[in-house]
C-alpha cells in the first residue's frame, strides 16, 4: 500500500512511468495498473460467509465473550472449551473448526489498526 501510494504521488508530480518502474522496482505493466485505480484492487466477498450449524448458536458465544472480558485472563474460555460447553449445554452438532475460526475472525475485528507514520527529519508530529 506505501509503494503503492508512492508510486501514484511520483508520477502524479511529473516522474514518467517508465522512470517509476526503473526507480521503486516494479514493472511498467505494474506502474500503469497502478495509477489506473485511486485504491489497490482486492478481493471484495460479495456476501456474508454463512455458517448454518453456528448461526443459531452465535448469541450464546457472544454472551461468553462478553462475560469473559470481566474475567482474569487464565479463567477466560478458549475455543475449545467453547465447543465442549456448546456440545453438552446447547447440542451443538457442528465441528470444533467452525467455532475455532469464528473466534478468531471475531478478535480480529476488534484489534487497534495502526497508521505508519513517518516524517522528513526536523518536522516530527507533537
Amino acid at each position: 500500500m506505501e509503494l503503492y501510494l508512492k508510486v501514484r504521488q511520483a508520477c502524479a508530480e511529473g516522474m514518467s512511468q517508465r522512470e517509476a518502474a526503473r526507480v521503486f522496482n516494479v514493472s511498467r505493466d505494474t506502474v500503469r495498473k497502478m495509477m489506473s485505480f485511486s485504491v489497490p484492487p482486492g478481493y471484495r466477498r460479495q456476501a456474508e460467509v454463512r455458517r448454518p450449524k453456528l448461526d443459531p448458536f452465535i448469541p450464546i458465544i457472544e454472551g461468553w465473550l462478553e462475560a469473559d472480558r470481566t474475567m482474569p485472563r487464565k479463567q477466560r474460555h478458549t475455543a475449545k472449551r467453547m465447543f465442549d460447553r456448546l456440545r453438552e449445554e446447547c447440542g451443538f452438532t457442528g465441528g470444533y473448526t467452525i467455532i475455532k475460526d469464528y473466534i478468531r475472525e471475531r478478535e480480529r475485528r476488534g484489534q487497534e489498526v495502526f497508521v505508519p507514520l513517518s516524517h522528513p527529519p526536523g518536522h516530527a508530529q507533537a
